[in-house]
């Protein structure tokens, strides 16, 4: 059991924060904290620390974040809230101003935290009353914030972007095992170069840095030797991927293949007009999962123009085409926008319309969310919320019945999956390498599998059943 206390950890947003979380997740618990989520069985410890790993991409996501922070502020009174991420990156100052137990941390400086549970340790040791001085515990936390950047610091902007020390410590959070998550996740790319007209996320992340590739090789053997049966490729822009030494991203999957035995690779997305020859050739390998999922925003050339997005409505087309052609029947996401500013009915329906043609059984739909510091924010002419909701519902519409037929189409086939870690008492499910995540049904022979486990199944009506 502990000798300290609990700590709460929630996160919000992409995969990215996931990946962060995590990792901090099992640093505190080799210092010795009780750690768990919402998702997980509570601690009998008292909670004395809450952490926030909150998004910034939509106005709804820092609502959410928002109601977490009040929610976690009313369910544990002794407290601190501590709150990092893309949002806390852009709004540290209002998001302070909620209580007197929040702390804002810098979402660029967020790998730094890989030292907050040693520091937390030594303070409890050195103070044997801090698990249970909350305020104490805030000084703590302060003085473990001023020593990685001051105040005065996060008003000048321009100390958290120097290029040599971002690379140093943007990749600090990883870990080879995993507390909240069954499949196993590695950040091998931060930040973007692009300049999207809607985007907020490189305004809190910074410009694209990578991981070493030596040093991704290196850590994903250690997740395979850890007994991973998948690992999730995670990046703000994967695209964006480069090693000074050994190139762009078709580049790394190659070397990760090479050095690896049996563990599968997820790609966690693309950008279209980087699906190229040697992506293609590499995610031929069977150890690449059959998902692929692709930013795309919009079919519209004239909406894509407008966001600033690289590439047009045949880029897409072509990417989705080229996937199909070297693998069999992969599963297909993509993220939309409805509601751009000047977008007509007429740039909707192109939207659609590629949709349905292309069969896009997973997108992902949002209407759009006004960001401040972005240039779409004041792009006019505006569309209603209530328009821009119609077209994202319609789109969920079409997905849903996508999704279906790609289900349907999976019928009597044999897949490789992840077994998920179950939840509250759940039945087992599990994520198949083309991304279904459906109920596993298994024989008495095989009730000893565990989450995090791969094993082979067989599709039937929606139900994924044990292969003989």
């Amino acid at each position: 059991m502990s000798n300290f206390f609990s700590v709460r950890i929630e996160t919000l947003g992409c995969r990215l924060n996931q990946v962060e979380s995590e990792a901090l997740a099992v640093r505190f618990a080799e210092c010795g904290f009780d750690v768990f989520s919402k998702e997980t069985e509570a601690s009998i410890l008292p909670v004395k620390l809450c952490i926030i790993n909150t998004c910034t991409v939509t106005g709804k996501a820092e609502q959410k974040a928002r109601r977490l922070i009040r929610l976690l502020l009313k369910e544990h009174e002794d407290a601190v809230i501590f709150v990092t991420g893309c949002y806390a990156e852009l709004e540290a100052d209002s998001i302070e101003k909620i209580h007197k137990r929040i702390i804002a941390f810098s979402g660029k400086k967020k790998d730094e935290l890989d030292g907050l549970p040693q520091f937390l340790k030594d303070s409890c040791l050195k103070n044997k009353d801090l698990k249970e001085d909350t305020v104490n515990l805030k000084k703590n936390l302060l003085i473990f914030r001023n020593k990685i950047y001051s105040k005065e610091d996060r008003l000048d902007k321009s100390f958290l972007i120097k290029e040599t020390e971002r690379r140093k410590s943007m990749f600090k959070l990883s870990s080879p095992v995993f507390v909240f998550h069954s499949r196993a996740s590695l950040k091998i790319q931060d930040g973007c170069n692009n300049a999207c007209a809607y985007c907020r996320i490189r305004l809190a992340r910074g410009t694209s840095v990578s991981l070493p590739a030596e040093e991704a090789v290196r850590r994903i053997v250690q997740i395979e030797k850890n007994g991973a049966a998948e690992v999730v490729l995670s990046g703000v822009n994967l695209s964006q991927y480069r090693d000074e030494t050994y190139g762009g991203f078709a580049n790394l999957l190659a070397m990760l293949l090479e050095n690896t035995k049996k563990i599968r690779l997820r790609i966690s997305s693309m950008y279209p007009e980087c699906v190229d020859d040697g992506i293609l050739k590499i995610v031929e390998n069977k150890r690449i999962c059959p998902h692929f999922h692709l930013s795309v925003q919009s079919g519209s050339d004239k909406i894509l123009k407008a966001m600033n997005r690289p590439y047009r409505e045949a880029d897409i087309r072509r990417a989705v085409d080229n996937l199909r052609k070297v693998k069999d029947n992969p599963f297909i996401g993509c993220d939309i926008i409805t509601g751009f500013p000047s977008e007509t009915e007429e740039d909707f329906l192109q939207t659609f319309n590629m949709c349905e043609d292309l069969k896009i059984p997973g997108i992902h739909v949002f209407p759009f969310s006004a960001r401040p510091g972005t240039k779409a924010f004041a792009m006019k002419p505006k569309v209603p919320e209530r328009e821009a909701g119609r077209r994202a519902s319609l789109l969920s519409e079409l997905s849903e019945k996508n999704y279906q037929s790609y289900l349907a189409s999976c019928n009597g086939k044999l897949f490789f999956g992840v077994i998920e870690k179950p939840q509250n008492n759940e039945d087992l499910r599990i994520v198949t390498e083309n991304y279904l995540g459906l109920s596993l049904k298994l024989n008495k022979k095989a009730e000893n599998y565990k989450g995090g486990e791969g094993l082979f199944v067989v599709i039937n009506d929606g139900i994924a059943y044990l292969a003989d």
